[in-house]
């Protein structure tokens, strides 16, 4: 639904105040947003909960919009003659004059998404999570109504906790059913398997779960999404994604996105949400969100790891270990160039240190962009970006800081996206449980040493979980829907040509170098299929999705 002519209000707000929540039963939602913004905007916002976006029209021309801390609901707005226009997707709100955004563009290939605000179209914002915008007057302003704030409960036992957080977990899952059959993504992970299990709990009967495997080795992780099937008794699907199944679907999937979109994974999220659907599910439940809430990602044990280097003495750091292990024969030697590139992370401050390792940027802007494309870009902006977001939380611990970030550049700007589309593409909705605002609450205030317990990924959620969950799911390694994408372009002909045909004709455009995209494709995908295979997927889907949306586009200079 477009909110260009009329207010806008989509997903499932909670209402905090009571009376609220009646209006919002008996009228609808937009009611329950009009009373509630008798009072400031930002108030009005933060006292609601759950995932929604609200688009309101006030008086005159005066417009008032939100959406939830995770932007799980999406809103973009753009003004035109004085008037702000708003939609769920970009999309909706450009034309045939509408420009695209070079700068845009570079933020896709730098992130493999556009995150908020801006959006591949020129003029055209999304509004970042746990944002609100006033328009009055002709004037507006955007601005956080919420932003994470820690405080860390010490006093209370793992035992309270535990009894606590399993019964958020139970009531969070319920609070997503809606009526039909419950059906869950089951990739064999600890958050999709939770999920699974705690639907069965909440609905008294086993749930039905959907998997995706691949005949690739390292990509398949079926065995552990039996074994989670089985421990839980539940009506267990399974589905073999192959090479001509993305040959059929990327064209569409990529157009189906209202920016390009460059998350590998939400094929296979599609293909999982298809099997749902023809299976009679129209709402799938996913487990998004348990490691970033909990400490589940193994960068976070990377970089308490490099924060030890600061209790190294500083008269040891520069006179001593730098000055060594950055000679010519300090490299030459595996352990002490490990060492040196050890220390180079370690002293590069956070959360640049995060992105030195980024695609485009080890690739390096000028070897991959056109000059002409480069000349329209500015590639620190996503560096900018990325600061501003690290700087938002109050004093906090650093893996906190680490969380709130994730919540941002991990969720909200790409899985949460990818997740949505996908399903949406396969034509049912999806809930998040995990990112209830109860357990999010219950994150904010659980001890940093909970999360992450000394090298120990998401301690508490796991220890919370045993008995519950199979012990072979809280001690496997994470993997997910991870597409054998590269391998299977360099390997399977018609994937091969559709991939090239797409980075041919994006080069045409004067975005990519012509002699780039014959190295990646003669040389380097075959050389390491994994890593250069994802420099082809986000090249590829970009291409497609300019060839349905801006067929036009070209880089000029």
């Amino acid at each position: 639904m477009s909110s260009i002519d009329a207010s806008l209000s989509y997903g499932s707000p909670v209402f905090a105040d009571a009376q609220l929540a009646e209006i919002a039963d008996q009228q609808g939602s937009i009611a329950a947003w009009r009373e509630a913004l008798k009072a400031k905007p930002e108030v009005a916002a933060r006292a609601v909960s759950g995932a929604f976006a609200i688009g309101l029209y006030q008086a005159g021309e005066d417009c008032f919009l939100a959406v939830d801390r995770f932007a799980t609901c999406s809103l973009c707005y753009r003004i035109d003659k004085g008037r702000l226009t708003f939609a769920a997707r970009a999309d909706e709100l450009a034309d045939a004059s509408t420009p695209i955004e070079p700068q845009a563009i570079f933020d896709y290939l730098y992130f493999h998404c556009i995150p908020s605000p801006r959006t591949i179209f020129k003029g055209i914002h999304r509004l970042p999570p746990g944002h609100f915008a006033e328009f009055k007057s002709g004037q507006l302003t955007v601005k956080p109504y919420w932003e994470p704030r820690f405080q860390e409960q010490q006093t209370a036992t793992f035992d309270t906790l535990k009894d606590e957080f399993r019964q958020l977990l139970q009531d969070a899952v319920r609070a997503q059913f809606d009526g039909n059959k419950v059906g869950c993504f089951l990739s064999g992970g600890t958050d999709s398997s939770t999920v699974a299990g705690m639907a069965g709990l909440a609905n008294s009967q086993p749930a039905a779960t959907y998997s995706i495997g691949f005949h690739a080795q390292g990509y398949d992780e079926m065995e552990f999404a039996r074994i989670a099937a089985k421990h839980f008794n539940t009506e267990h699907h399974e589905y073999y994604v192959t090479p001509a199944d993305l040959v059929g679907s990327i064209p569409s999937m990529a157009a189906h996105f209202d920016q390009p979109f460059g998350n590998s994974s939400a094929l296979p999220a599609y293909f999982c949400a298809k099997m749902a659907r023809d299976d009679g599910v129209s709402k799938l439940l996913a487990g998004d969100g348990g490691d970033e809430l909990f400490g589940g990602n193994s960068r976070y044990a990377k970089q308490r790891v490099f924060s030890w280097y600061e209790n190294v003495p500083g008269i040891l750091q520069h006179n001593l270990l730098e000055p060594l292990l950055s000679t010519r024969a300090a490299a030459a030697v595996p352990l002490t160039r490990k060492a040196n590139s050890y220390v180079e992370q370690a002293r590069t401050p956070m959360p640049d240190r995060l992105q030195m390792y980024n695609l485009i940027m080890r690739l390096g802007p000028a070897e991959v962009l056109t000059p002409a494309m480069l000349a329209q870009v500015d590639t620190t902006a996503p560096l900018q970006l990325h600061r501003q977001v690290w700087q938002a939380p109050d004093a906090c611990s650093l893996l906190n800081r680490e969380l709130a970030f994730d919540w941002r550049f991990t969720l909200a700007e790409s899985d949460l996206p990818k997740v949505n589309s996908a399903v949406g593409f396969a034509g049912i909705s999806v809930g998040f449980p995990l990112l209830d605002t109860r357990l999010l609450d219950f994150s904010l205030r659980l001890p940093t040493e909970y999360k992450l317990k000394g090298l120990k990924l998401r301690w508490f959620f796991k220890e919370a979980l045993r008995g519950f969950l199979p012990d072979e799911i809280i001690t496997k390694k994470k993997q997910g829907f991870g597409l054998p994408f590269g391998v299977w372009a360099h390997e399977t002909p018609a994937l091969r040509q559709l991939a090239t045909e797409s980075l041919e004709s994006l080069a045409a455009r004067g975005v990519v170098r012509p002699d780039f995209i014959a190295t990646l494709m003669g040389q380097k995908l075959a050389e390491h299929p994994g890593y250069f295979g994802e420099m082809v997927w986000i090249l590829m889907m970009l291409e497609q999705w300019l060839a349905n949306h801006a067929p036009d586009f070209k880089i000029e200079g």
